[in-house]
């Protein structure tokens, strides 16, 4: 497949896909060149391509996956080391965005004015 092909299977911009390319991100197993140079994709990019987005998706980071593929596999134990870790995360996060919203709520139950402006109460 050509890169415009997988662009739109994939539903990304070619750009992000030479930046992917250009990180490591699109391994040299799925690129191959053609007589003019031009890119041609192997049909295993697709998945591939479907991991990072899922992986984006949950909060990996670029870094995170260029350095899990960098790494070529994970035994179980490492994956759900990782795993774990990331939803450790999303439970803090979770944490502080409940800690913001009772603290709004008890502004609200406040019942303060500041009709003279922003700190002036």
């Amino acid at each position: 497949m050509k890169i415009n092909e997988v662009s739109k299977r994939i539903n990304l911009p070619i750009s992000t896909l030479r930046y992917y390319e250009k990180v490591g991100i699109i391994t040299e197993e799925y690129v191959l060149r053609d007589q003019n140079n031009y890119r041609i994709y192997t049909p295993g990019i697709i998945q591939h391509l479907e991991v990072v987005k899922q992986c984006l998706a949950v909060g990996f980071t670029i870094q995170d996956i260029e350095c899990m593929i960098s790494k070529n596999g994970f035994s179980e134990n490492e994956q759900s080391t990782i795993i774990q870790g990331k939803i450790s995360e999303i439970e803090e996060a979770q944490l502080k965005l409940e800690h913001a919203k009772q603290s709004l709520n008890d502004i609200l139950r406040s019942n303060i004015t500041c009709e003279d402006g922003f700190g002036k109460c």
